[in-house]
């Protein structure tokens, strides 16, 4: 039997989440809610219209990828949605680029890929890393999800 879904709102209840760890939380999980995304677990995709948007860790815990964090599900070498991200979103979106750390993944060691315009070396199979997401960081990774979206 499969497991049932949990909501963001259980996600972020079972992790504990405190301060501005849990505000950032709350305040994604209004946006998932607004958007027409659905979470899909403690590490599971978050899905529009059945379509994989973003993977997302949530457990609370200080260890990485926690307290929570979100990879976009994408293709990040062009600006080949009508919404575009800005230079300062770009610089946040470089800063969170994910290097492979060997995890045994397919992608060892990375490869180069271009992310909005910038060419990196090493990086994973998913391009950029979200952890715990504040302020303009989060509010970056929503213009992402919603470029994925379209």
């Amino acid at each position: 039997m499969a497991e049932e879904r949990k909501t963001i709102d259980e996600l972020i209840q079972e992790a504990n989440l405190k301060g501005d760890t849990l505000k950032g939380a709350s305040d994604f999980a209004i946006f998932l809610k607004e958007e027409g995304m659905i979470a899909g677990g403690v590490h599971g995709s978050i899905t529009y219209n059945d379509k994989a948007i973003c993977y997302m860790h949530m457990d609370g815990s200080n260890d990485v990828p926690g307290p929570w964090s979100v990879w976009p599900n994408g293709d990040f070498s062009s600006d080949s949605s009508s919404l575009v991200l800005n230079d300062a979103q770009k610089e946040i979106a470089w800063t969170n680029i994910n290097i492979c750390g060997e995890c045994g993944g397919k992608c060892a060691p990375g490869s180069t890929k271009t992310v909005f315009g910038k060419q990196f070396d090493n990086v994973c199979s998913a391009p950029l890393a979200f952890c715990d997401p504040k302020d303009e960081t989060l509010e970056c990774l929503k213009v992402i999800l919603k470029m994925i979206k379209q």
